[in-house]
């Protein structure tokens, strides 16, 4: 073997053994959702808080990772409620609803991941704000 051969093998052992960088695991995201009415009424809102660990763990009961608040809304006070989520393009929702009753609040939502508005949506009687197709 060649003086340069040798040299060769024997960085090549060195830069083996050099430590490696830790694996990095998912980044988290600082999700919040707002919600606001143009007259005050009751919602039901619905929200993910957590991210589900599997679609078939969400599929089996919804419910468990998205909780409902029963608020009352009014133009000046707005439901707001910050998350943190691994992936938001995924789980990231929430939806507002004044029920089956005559009153038409419009409701309006927003998503904002990491700071930036990534969602918002408006409707006579109810919103969903999300980054996926339910």
């Amino acid at each position: 073997m060649t003086r340069f051969g040798v040299l060769a093998a024997l960085a090549g052992l060195i830069l083996g053994m050099a430590p490696q960088a830790p694996a990095q695991g998912p980044v988290p995201h600082h999700v919040r959702y707002t919600v606001t009415a143009d007259q005050p009424t009751r919602a039901d809102i619905y929200y993910r808080a957590v991210d589900p660990p599997n679609w078939a763990d969400y599929s089996h009961n919804p419910y468990q990772f998205s909780p409902k608040a029963e608020v009352v809304l009014d133009p000046v006070r707005p439901w707001v409620f910050e998350a943190t989520l691994v992936d938001p393009n995924r789980w990231a929702m929430v939806t507002a609803t004044s029920g089956v009753g005559p009153d038409r609040p419009n409701f309006r939502c927003e998503l904002a991941v990491d700071g930036v508005v990534v969602a918002s949506h408006e409707g006579p009687k109810g919103a969903l704000c999300s980054l996926r197709t339910w």
